[in-house]
């Protein structure tokens, strides 16, 4: 099988982790948050990949760029989603924890690729 250029990055490959994380954890989450919290915080950490993979499949640096710019926005929104949900409950500290972590990481990650298309 072929294997995308976007699946060999591995800020992809951390940010297709941090869906599986997400959507695990959110199992746990109330009920009455499946079309709120639980929705869009599955949705911003599905957009950080899909957003690296189709920047990717651009040719020009510039649309690479955009595209990565993207899928940071939607990390920080993941971000903002983590805290909200660990100050309702939703999410206790270690979970937490280790989200935040993992998402950090992959905004300095994507940073960094962007710098290196950039130059």
């Amino acid at each position: 099988m072929y294997q995308f250029y976007f699946e060999k990055l591995e800020v992809w490959q951390n940010s297709r982790r941090l869906v599986k994380d997400i959507y695990i954890v959110t199992t746990a989450f109330p009920e009455n948050e499946k079309f709120g919290i639980t929705n869009q915080l599955r949705r911003a950490s599905t957009s950080i990949s899909a957003n690296i993979a189709e920047g990717f499949s651009r040719q020009s640096n510039k649309e690479k760029s955009r595209f990565l710019n993207i899928a940071f926005g939607s990390t920080i929104e993941v971000i903002n989603f983590l805290i909200l949900s660990n100050d309702l409950g939703f999410l206790n500290d270690e979970n937490y924890r280790q989200l935040r972590e993992k998402s950090e990481f992959i905004t300095n990650q994507i940073n960094s690729l962007n710098k290196s298309i950039n130059k």
